[in-house]
């Protein structure tokens, strides 16, 4: 009865999040984009060394559409976007479950300056549908939307915020453990933050600065000192992209994590992938900013507690 009784509660915020899912929907095909649908169950997810898939016979869950959705760009699609349901082991908290709601997109012929002015765009777009006007209340704080939004480098971050030196930090191996501790509660309090410019280390599948190869051109979106988006100028040299999943492997054979087949099919791919903008944002995060919800419980029909 008192699950019945919290799901009855969710009714408003539920009919918000429809809402918004719509309103993201209408923009991504006011821009002409096309939207794809890819499997759930693959072969092989990303060797990421923190993110853990889940198991599927012999398969895993996705993690995120990313390589499904790569090679549909490397067939010459030219704007494609996804929302979805991803799946990662072991994530539980205010604001992580192990089965939570992706929106990606991709863009060919842009980079990661031109995906911060499309959440700027998509977000702004959003609001107004919605009737909210520019100043959202989360956590007790004023947001405000209109552009431009703030933008601060990672070292900066480091340098302005975290006790520790940013090639300490890399040293050490503990980026995650001092950037939750020092410094997310500081981004986006008053305005959405873009976190940019992260170490080369730490590129995923961003392409190196040009200009500067020691970082990559990524970025992750802050609201109310939330993670709402992570995004790229996507790397598109195959022989750089499998050095970083071996090194990635290494970590997880180390760490005595699955170690995942090779994608050789997304490899190949990547082989035509021209030169492209993607970007993950989290929906169930974004719903939460949009009704100033305290927890990602508060934004979803079911948790996995009350299944």
């Amino acid at each position: 009865m008192e699950e019945q009784r919290q799901l009855a509660n969710r009714r408003d915020t539920l009919i918000k999040r429809a809402r918004i899912i719509q309103a993201i929907r209408e923009f991504f095909f006011n821009q002409g984009y096309l939207e794809v649908e890819t499997p759930y169950r693959i072969p092989t997810p990303a060797a990421e060394a923190h993110i853990d898939a889940v198991c599927s016979g012999s398969w895993f869950l996705h993690t995120s559409p990313e390589l499904c959705m790569k090679r549909i760009l490397a067939a010459n699609y030219q704007k494609i976007f996804q929302i979805c349901k991803c799946f990662r082991e072991g994530e539980r908290g205010d604001q992580h479950l192990p089965e939570f709601t992706l929106l990606e997109w991709y863009q060919q012929g842009t980079d990661y300056n031109h995906l911060m002015r499309d959440c700027e765009n998509l977000i702004l777009f959003i609001a107004d549908k919605m009737d909210w006007g520019d100043i959202i209340s989360f956590k007790g704080k004023q947001i405000s939307l209109p552009k431009p939004w703030d933008k601060l480098s990672v070292k900066g971050a480091f340098e302005k915020y975290c006790p520790c030196l940013l090639s300490e930090v890399l040293e050490n191996k503990c980026f995650e453990e001092m950037l939750v501790t020092h410094i997310e509660h500081h981004l986006g309090r008053n305005r959405p933050l873009f976190l940019y410019d992260y170490p080369i280390s730490l590129a995923s599948f961003a392409r190196a600065k040009k200009g500067d190869p020691t970082v990559a051109e990524r970025f992750e979106l802050y609201i109310g000192g939330m993670e709402i988006a992570n995004g790229f100028s996507e790397l598109v040299d195959v022989e750089e992209q499998k050095r970083r999943f071996e090194k990635d492997q290494q970590y997880r054979r180390s760490r005595g994590k699955t170690i995942y087949p090779d994608p050789k099919r997304f490899l190949d791919a990547l082989t035509h992938m021209p030169e492209a903008g993607g970007i993950a944002l989290g929906i169930d995060r974004l719903v939460m900013f949009f009704t100033d919800s305290p927890t990602i419980d508060d934004v979803v029909t079911f948790t996995p507690e009350t299944l």
